[in-house]
């Protein structure tokens, strides 16, 4: 399966495993592109990565690299 920024309606869109409180993020992913979405809201588009930026992207996450401090809003 191929997503492409302007089509995912064939995408299998799986909800985040570290979502929770009701900030969900719901992803589909093929071997070049990764669509990410608000689980809320999918009517209202979605971002799509490559999946080279994606897997960059959740090796900062994993490390820390991302992390809010409490009087940051959101």
């Amino acid at each position: 399966m191929m997503i492409t920024p302007h089509d995912t309606s064939n995408a299998l869109w799986r909800k985040s495993s570290r979502s929770g409180g009701g900030n969900c993020v719901e992803v589909a992913g093929a071997r070049a592109a990764v669509a990410i979405r608000d689980s809320k809201a999918p009517g209202n588009g979605h971002l799509t990565l490559s999946a080279r930026t994606w897997l960059t992207f959740t090796a900062q996450v994993r490390a820390g690299c991302h992390e809010r401090s409490a009087d940051e809003g959101v």
